[in-house]
């Protein structure tokens, strides 16, 4: 599968860096100190911003508190954050002014991840700070794609999560989905879905880029 388009704007956790881990962790400790079932905040925590989550969980006055909380348990556990295959050889061929970042992470925490796993920080990065809605609200990649001087429907979305690929989806992009967080099943609201993205390459073409994708 071929595509062509202006940019590519990627998720960063469960997309550029493995921090699932470092999530669930952080997470269980949250949910222990307030008697809630972590288990069950798994399921629906991935691809959300904090607050987007904890307000489904805790009175509207607690919510405050409670972001800060699961933020401060995020920012001290990066030891085991690292790359996921194939990323930090497909940000290398990108021009700096053709990717961007899209989180529903805070942008503090978003920073030390890419930090952490060795990666580029990109020169447009929005994050959970930056939107009023979260994903899967589109907001946030077409606010990218602006921020880059492009049209969203004419750029790429990479994702590993469904609330992420709804969001692409809305925004008119075209969206990639790697299995790395949610089974493939789950993520088959994306154009392509790869295991990792080492099936993906991208080449400058005509000033735009050239997508190869091995699904």
């Amino acid at each position: 599968m071929q595509l062509h388009v202006d940019a590519i704007l990627f998720d960063i956790d469960g997309t550029l860096v493995d921090s699932t881990p470092a999530v669930e962790r952080s997470w269980r400790t949250w949910a222990a100190r307030r008697n809630l079932d972590a288990d069950a905040i798994l399921q629906i925590c991935h691809g959300r911003r904090s607050e987007d989550t904890i307000r489904s969980l805790l009175p509207a006055e607690e919510v405050p508190e409670a972001v800060r909380d699961i933020e401060a348990l995020e920012l001290t556990d990066l030891g085991d954050v690292v790359a996921l295959p194939g990323t930090a050889a497909l940000l290398a061929r990108l021009p700096v002014d053709r990717w961007a970042a899209v989180t529903s992470g805070p942008r503090t925490l978003m920073r030390a991840r890419l930090a952490a796993a060795g990666l580029p920080v990109p020169e447009v990065l929005i994050s959970a700070e930056d939107v009023r809605d979260g994903k899967p609200d589109p907001e946030g990649y077409r606010l990218a794609a602006s921020g880059l001087g492009f049209d969203a429907a004419r750029c790429l979305v990479v994702e590993d999560a469904p609330a992420g690929i709804a969001a692409g989806r809305a925004a008119g992009a075209a969206v990639l989905a790697v299995v790395t967080s949610h089974p493939a099943a789950e993520l088959g609201a994306a154009d392509a879905v790869i295991a990792d993205l080492r099936a993906c390459a991208v080449d400058p073409v005509d000033e735009r880029l050239r997508v190869t994708i091995e699904a």
